[in-house]
């Protein structure tokens, strides 16, 4: 019998961990760098908790079953067990809370299909407490900063506004409205076309389904909209963020006001990062505005404003396969220590530990005996292990190099 993971589960090798660990580190040195602080969540949840936001499926879950016959679920994204916590544990924090996470995720897809992954490894903040301009650009300059730390150039963002969006489709009939905004979150103009809608609003359908491109034209689409004062409120601050964002050079980014979910998690601005990969553009990251979220967890239903992002790390590495600064391999030892027999077992183990001691970075593997010299030789060099510290049974070290 050949034992295999599970349907949609896989294992990460030494070389897979390195390559992920320097994505890691390096998003996590730029989220220490903005003032966030790592927070680690519960990987099973209620599923109640989940549900709250609406923007998981249950089908979606994976579900488990306690004794007491609670409804339970592994995490299926984070923002989720962050709201709950921050308005349970931290309840009294002083506002705004910057938190960030490195974290595995459970999801199936829709249409589950045998060996379609089911974990997934993210890493992304949240900006709790803090509404407006300056928290929603905080947070699009921090992915910026994030993607010029791994040197990812090729990339761009994608930008909606939730609230604008969800507010053009109030013109239309109530029993509609969903069908039109599914419709539009599915760029689907055939169904547009079929609705029974007067000529005026199809039109109006129809520029909500074109309002992409670049901001200054899409701001002037949207203008020949009829807006009321609160949309036009919305417009010009979501203007006001876009002028913000023009003075970083090179931002590259795409005004989408039909990028909309079919859901309502996010009440402001929403968006996605895009990159080129060998297997085609990919979603490398997904984030938005949710200021009625933590409404749902917080015990006396107070609202707390909240933004956040998260990066599909697949997708990332993906994104930057051929980067020369991704790990190839994995770190080579730095010493092979070998005891010329038993009598030197003391002093061969006490000189690895001063090797050790000796630099945080340096690693040191001790010969486990059964081999000749020749064969210690050949494994070093296999190994790419730099030098061998033969051991003798007077204490004396004998360094060679591997390397001539």
């Amino acid at each position: 019998m050949v034992y295999q993971p599970p349907a949609g589960a896989r294992d990460l090798l030494p070389l897979d961990v390195a390559q992920k660990r320097w994505i890691e580190e390096r998003l996590q040195q730029v989220f220490h760098r903005w003032g966030y602080h790592r927070i680690i969540t519960s990987t099973i949840e209620r599923m109640d908790t989940l549900m709250a936001g609406g923007a998981i499926p249950r089908q979606a879950v994976i579900q488990l079953q306690n004794p007491d016959q609670e409804e339970l679920g592994l995490r299926p994204e984070m923002t989720a067990s962050i709201a709950r916590a921050a308005v349970t544990r931290m309840a009294g924090a002083t506002l705004p809370q910057r938190l960030y996470y490195n974290a595995n995720v459970f999801q199936r897809s829709p249409d589950y299909r045998h060996n379609q992954p089911q974990e997934f490894y993210q890493a992304g903040v949240e900006l709790l407490g803090s509404g407006g301009l300056l928290a929603d650009a905080e947070v699009l300059f921090l992915i910026a900063d994030c993607l010029q730390a791994l040197c990812l150039n090729q990339w761009h963002l994608i930008l909606g506004e939730a609230g604008i969006t969800r507010s053009l489709l109030d013109a239309f009939p109530s029993d509609l409205r969903s069908i039109v905004r599914n419709a539009i979150a599915h760029l689907d103009l055939v169904t547009i076309e079929n609705l029974p809608l007067s000529e005026s609003l199809r039109q109006r359908a129809r520029t909500i389904l074109d309002l992409r491109g670049h901001s200054a034209d899409v701001i002037q689409k949207i203008n020949t909209l009829d807006l009321d004062p609160l949309q036009q409120q919305k417009v010009n601050n979501l203007k006001s963020l876009l002028d913000l964002l023009a003075h970083r050079s090179n931002f590259p980014l795409i005004l989408d006001l039909s990028l909309i979910q079919t859901f309502d998690y996010y009440t402001g601005i929403a968006f996605e990062v895009v990159s080129n990969t060998k297997t085609g553009v990919q979603v490398v990251g997904r984030g938005g505005r949710y200021d009625r979220l933590l409404a749902l967890y917080h015990p006396q239903g107070e609202n707390i404003p909240g933004i956040g992002f998260t990066f599909f790390l697949e997708n990332l590495y993906q994104a930057i396969a051929d980067s020369p600064q991704l790990p190839q391999s994995i770190p080579a030892t730095n010493w092979l220590v070998v005891a010329e027999n038993s009598s030197a077992y003391a002093s061969a183990f006490a000189y690895a530990r001063k090797l050790r001691d000796s630099s945080h970075l340096v690693r040191v593997e001790m010969d486990l005996g059964g081999r000749s010299a020749n064969e210690i030789r050949q494994y070093a060099r296999d190994r790419c292990i730099a030098q061998i510290a033969w051991v003798k049974a007077d204490g004396s070290i004998e360094i060679e190099s591997t390397m001539l």
